[in-house]
């Protein structure tokens, strides 16, 4: 089960705080360091000193790490011109020496547009589905030869397709509840599949679906990584985890309930429980980004124990 830090920047960061928690993440052995991608903050937080990108990140923190991995759950297509992201990905990727992931998602938080003058369109599916199309398009085009794409939403002609990544293939993150769209876009562009917030019997569910959706595809299920994403409060004592949960403005019940919260013990034993599920991989949305110490309980008692 591989272990990866996911933060959440809007909630008030800045680029220091996220270089600090990605060395963190670095140092304590951790797989990957992944952000959300939001321009505004979201529930009863100030927020400040205000957003950071998501791609200007992940291009700071490629030149300031070695090993893990970094990328985004999720970018919103609503945010980005699909032929300028694919320029940008492959551009971290080149700066990270091929160390970055795409999670790409349809954008969903109106607010957030309206605020920064962003167009959020009606139909936001079949943008997402075209972005994919056109950025393993691009990704996909031999260096020579050129690209050209003719959809409802976005038309290409004659594009060179560069730059390319460093990787050979940048892996490409698909995510949602939905129940039959989701799992059909996944079935065809999703290196990984990733269950936001869900219960084990929700993720079960969800990666049925999925599994069948590349099957029909003509895909071998077990191509796809399944994985999960849970906000994470681990605590030694009962003690650490009340405060560690009030720290995140969170109750324990709650938090054990909808996420990984407890002793390690406690938090390792539900672990075991998605994996027997089938997924592969747990994103810890880390709340509080000043807490390194909560970083390092993780990866000593909890990471450990995972094999």
């Amino acid at each position: 089960m591989d272990l990866r830090i996911f933060t959440e920047p809007q909630q008030g960061a800045t680029y220091d705080t996220l270089l600090t928690v990605a060395k963190a993440t670095e140092d304590l052995g951790f797989d990957a360091f992944f952000r959300s991608d939001h321009y505004l903050k979201m529930g009863d937080v100030d927020g400040l000193p205000g957003p950071t990108d998501a791609w200007i990140t992940l291009a700071g923190l490629a030149r300031e790490t070695s090993r893990i991995r970094l990328g985004t759950l999720m970018t919103a297509a609503t945010f980005r011109l699909p032929g300028v992201l694919a320029i940008q990905v492959a551009q971290v990727d080149q700066m990270s020496g091929g160390r970055v992931e795409l999670g790409l998602g349809a954008g969903w938080f109106e607010e957030e547009h309206t605020a920064y003058g962003i167009p959020f369109p009606k139909e936001k599916f079949g943008r997402l589905e075209e972005q994919l199309e056109i950025v393993t398009g691009l990704w996909g085009t031999d260096t020579g030869k050129t690209f050209d794409f003719q959809g409802e939403y976005y038309e290409l002609k004659d594009s060179p397709a560069l730059p390319k990544p460093a990787q050979e293939k940048i892996p490409v993150l698909i995510g949602g509840h939905g129940a039959s769209r989701t799992p059909r876009l996944a079935a065809r562009f999703a290196d990984e599949f990733n269950m936001p917030f869900g219960s084990i019997e929700d993720s079960e569910r969800q990666f049925g679906r999925v599994r069948a959706a590349a099957e029909e595809a003509g895909r071998p299920a077990d191509a796809i990584t399944y994985s999960n994403v849970l906000v994470v409060c681990v605590g030694k004592d009962d003690q650490e985890v009340a405060r560690r949960a009030a720290a995140i403005g969170r109750e324990v019940d709650e938090l054990k309930r909808n996420g990984l919260a407890g002793t390690p013990a406690e938090v390792v034993d539900k672990i075991g429980r998605y994996a027997e599920i089938g997924s592969r991989r747990i994103y810890l949305q880390t709340l509080d980004l000043h807490d390194l110490d909560h970083l390092e309980l993780i990866s000593t008692q909890v990471q450990s124990q995972l094999s």
